[in-house]
């Protein structure tokens, strides 16, 4: 711990680094140090640092199938993880967008909301322990209320069986439980475990964030995780790969997080999906390490793959502050040898050119991350909507941007605002990334700067940015909130659908705090201080790690490093819990007691969703987070936001069962009164279906309630891949128009699946539509992305069910 005196000379040094920024506007990119800071104690790398050697052969062997042709980075990482390099790649020719590839991640990372249903998928296969190393992360399930301590406190005892079973599973496979307090998972596995070239898969979309350490970090369900976990190949269609070259440098206000907003702008929400984020060029290199995160952190925000940057002097630095020198070396070594970065004239599917010195900052929303407005136009934008121009609440941190440099270029403003006598006119909640940015923030004394001007430092977990927020204040009343998060669909804050929710960068969100108006511009706009004066904010500036190391903070949080699995050990489960419950198997849908064979069963359409269907609005969070472990439970909230096309009305559907009046009903009880007749059902979506976070609840309950295919428009990748994981067939209309030629209470015949799963590669499925109304009988064309393991997968009933064949076939 530093004395009083040590923390003084820290806020100092940033309070004389401040006032010569004021002087100079110079770029908000501190200048190399003079002085070397003291880093965390160093540490064995040997569970966390990639088997380069290994990564490097395999590469070798890829070019040779390929050719002489320049590798980007994406494909660099991705062919060095084959699982089997000659099969995956086979005959060469285009890789990217056609084949499939057969992985083996290095590293599994789960959160305690997604953890649930992942471990007890995992329980089912048998094994005494998982076949990489895996961490598990209490960070969903602590409520933002009033404080950190008694928040905390309050999730301790809330969630107590919750973490209790996460803890007693992770003592019996060995793996590293993180508890309570710890910190957000992304933030945590930045600090601890991501490295350069690593391929890394967790149960939440916001995994990429550990590609600012130049990995390639990718969000999936629980049951791909069980992939990884079980040593099986785990399957992604080879992505496309854009390339973000970027040349120039930020200067005063614009942050990383604009690159994004900016970006987000230009692809939207479905630009990235099925693509891979390479960025490249000169101005990858003035950004540090934690801001390149942030960047990829966002990039599930247009539904990209992952994102990916080459290795640079800054992640070096980084990997030594956090204690990983030993990565750094072998990382070094493997940079010479090329494969950290893409080779020299690597060709990108689409190139997207950006100079950093023309970026402003943005604000981006309401209700969608990518309706992006520079700050310079965002005033205009709010009297051309009518918006009340106020704000009402400002929020700062998350996994998003809670990094040191975060959160010292904040308190810069802070301290500016002090001096002039102002304190925040609105609530302005402060989230910590990590136990480790607590401790170091408050021992340097930020956190004292930001609660001397109104800040409330919220608990070291994800809270309002997942919905984890208990907000009293605007129920039900239109308003408008400004955060630092990555997402911001209607409701996903306070549970309020009426809360305008608009993303920027902390400092823009912090100075605008003490405005409270939408309106305000602290690039051109001034306020007036305490003595009546106008009073302008000067661009911040921050440091880019402490010089003086990182404080540890409480060490009861965190796990001993690669614990040994106890196979003796019993796993924590109430038979008479309401938030955990043992998983059955799910039932194949083909099978003697089906009488078409290998097309699917008869179905009923239950219903047709219009628009935007995010997993938000197929499996909430907000308070039902707390039955993640309990299928049965938290399939009562099956679609409960979804709008049904036919009568626009929000979870309202109609039974028509033959024979019977139709009755309607909220959507998950129509749901289970198919199931309860044993008729399996489909549904008829919308554009990008599934978009947003990775849950496999929004896979998972469909399928319990008995859904057999949904038909789209198109899909976002992650729940696409879900879907398919839990036995679902997932479908594309050829015509997208035929969308609407499908209602509720049609019935639905496969032809042509019977093909697909003979492995014909050129077999499609044709929809025979009997339409509920009238008996006509419709023939509607679509197509499918199945792999030949997928088939499988459908097979057998799930993923799940297909592992534990071949697993209990071997044993």
């Amino acid at each position: 711990m530093l004395s009083r005196a040590a923390r003084r000379r820290c806020a100092q040094r940033l309070s004389t680094r401040e006032k010569h920024q004021r002087c100079t506007f110079a770029s908000h990119v501190a200048p190399p140090s003079t002085v070397e800071y003291n880093a965390l104690p160093q540490r064995d790398c040997s569970s966390i640092t990639p088997s380069y050697a290994t990564l490097m052969h395999r590469l070798v062997r890829a070019r040779k199938i390929l050719g002489d042709r320049p590798l980007t980075l994406s494909e660099k990482i991705l062919y060095s993880h084959l699982h089997d390099v000659e099969r995956s790649l086979a005959g060469g020719g285009r890789i990217r967008g056609e084949k499939y590839l057969l992985l083996s991640p290095e590293r599994v990372a789960m959160q305690d909301a997604s953890a649930q249903m992942a471990l007890l998928q995992f329980m089912t296969c048998g094994l005494q322990r998982s076949a990489v190393p895996v961490s598990v992360h209490c960070d969903h399930l602590i409520q933002a209320r009033v404080g950190a301590s008694s928040d905390l406190a309050s999730a301790l005892d809330q969630s107590k069986e919750v973490f209790d079973f996460l803890e007693s599973a992770s003592r019996k496979y060995g793996f590293e439980f993180w508890k309570p307090g710890s910190g957000i998972i992304h933030q945590v596995v930045l600090e601890n475990y991501a490295a350069p070239g690593m391929l890394m898969l967790g149960t939440d979309s916001h995994t990429p964030n550990a590609g600012g350490l130049g990995m390639l970090a990718i969000g999936v369900g629980g049951a791909d995780a069980v992939d990884a976990m079980t040593g099986t190949p785990w399957e992604l269609k080879a992505p496309l790969v854009v390339g973000v070259h970027l040349k120039g440098k930020m200067s005063g206000w614009t942050t990383p997080k604009d690159l994004i907003l900016h970006l987000a702008g230009k692809l939207t929400v479905r630009g990235g999906t099925g693509r891979i984020l390479e960025y490249f060029g000169p101005g990858v290199a003035t950004q540090s390490c934690t801001g390149l995160a942030t960047i990829a952190n966002m990039g599930a925000e247009v539904g990209a793959t992952t994102s990916t940057f080459p290795y640079t002097s800054q992640m070096r630095e980084y990997l030594k502050a956090t204690g990983r020198e030993e990565v750094s070396r072998f990382a070094d070594a493997a940079a010479q040898h090329g494969l950290l970065h893409p080779d020299k004239d690597a060709e990108y599917d689409e190139l997207i050119e950006i100079d950093l010195s023309d970026l402003e900052p943005h604000i981006n929303g309401p209700f969608t991350p990518d309706l992006a407005t520079p700050i310079s136009k965002f005033g205009e934008l709010v009297k051309e909507k009518g918006w009340k121009d106020e704000v009402t609440a400002g929020l700062i941190g998350s996994c998003t941007n809670s990094s040191y440099e975060d959160m010292t270029r904040v308190a810069s403003i802070a301290r500016q605002a002090k001096e002039a006598g102002l304190k925040t006119k609105i609530p302005f909640l402060v989230t910590p990334g990590s136990e480790q940015i607590r401790a170091t923030i408050e021992r340097d004394g930020v956190t004292e700067s930001l609660e001397d001007v109104g800040a409330l430092v919220l608990a070291n977990a994800c809270g309002p940015c997942i919905g984890q927020w208990k907000r009293e204040e605007h129920k039900g009343e239109e308003n408008a909130i400004l955060t630092s998060f990555n997402r911001n669909f209607r409701g996903r804050n306070d549970a309020n659908p009426k809360t305008m929710n608009f993303l920027a960068s902390p400092e823009i969100v912090t100075a605008m705090s003490f405005a409270g108006q939408l309106s305000f511009n602290p690039m051109t706009d001034t306020l007036v201080d305490v003595s009546g004066k106008p009073f302008k904010f000067y661009p911040p500036v921050g440091e880019t790690l402490p010089e003086v190391g990182f404080a540890v903070g409480n060490q009861d949080y965190r796990p001993s490093s690669a614990p040994s699995p106890q196979p003796d050990a019993e796993i924590l489960i109430s038979p008479t819990s309401t938030r955990l419950e043992k998983l059955e198997p799910f039932a194949s849908h083909f099978g003697p007691s089906n009488p078409r064979g290998d097309e699917l069963p008869t179905m009923q359409v239950l219903m047709r969703v219009r628009g935007k269907c995010t997993t938000d609005h197929i499996s909430a969070a907000g308070p039902w987070l707390k039955y993640k472990g309990h299928l049965t439970n938290i399939a009562e909230n099956t679609l409960i936001t979804a709008v049904n096309d036919e009568g626009g009305e929000v979870n309202v559907a109609i039974d028509y069962e033959p024979g019977q009046d139709p009755v309607q009903e909220t959507i998950p009880h129509v749901g289970q009164r198919l199931k309860a007749r044993n008729q399996p059902w489909a549904l008829v979506v919308d554009d990008n279906y599934g978009e947003g976070s990775a849950r496999e609840h929004a896979a998972l309950q469909p399928r319990f309630y008995g859904c057999a295919m949904i038909v789209a428009r198109s899909f976002a990748r992650i729940h696409e891949t879900n879907l398919k994981k839990q036995g679902v067939l997932p479908l594309w209309f050829v015509d997208k128009d035929d969308y609407s030629k499908i209602g509720a209470g049609d019935r639905i015949n496969t032809i042509g699946l019977d093909k697909i799963i003979a492995c014909d590669p050129s077999a499609q499925v044709t929809l025979e539509v009997t339409k509920r109304d009238s008996g006509e009988v419709l023939q509607i064309p679509t197509k499918h992305t199945l792999s030949e393991d997928q088939i499988a997968w459908l097979k057998a009933g799930s993923a799940l069910n297909f592992i534990r064949e071949q697993k209990m076939g071997r044993s």
